[in-house]
């Protein structure tokens, strides 16, 4: 399990460094945090799991995306 999760966000990293849209950038950013969450409750620390799915998925990624919003996004 744990090494199927390190793939997967080995994988959402290139894609995210990947896309020219910033706006999907951003959203696999948070699905980034919310798979590292879930790897952080495998490995049996529930407090840095809802830590991170707070913080890195809730308030960063609504934080990122009302900053594209702001500041337009050049590939739209």
């Amino acid at each position: 399990m744990v090494v199927v999760l390190l793939l997967l966000l080995l994988l959402l990293a290139v894609l995210v460094l990947g896309f020219r849209n910033l706006l999907s950038s951003v959203i696999l950013l948070g699905v980034f945090s919310l798979i590292c969450a879930l790897l952080f409750f495998v490995l049996k620390a529930p407090d840095l799991a809802i830590a991170e799915a707070a913080v890195g998925a809730g308030l960063a990624t609504a934080l990122f995306v009302q900053a594209v919003r702001k500041t337009g996004n050049p590939e739209n």
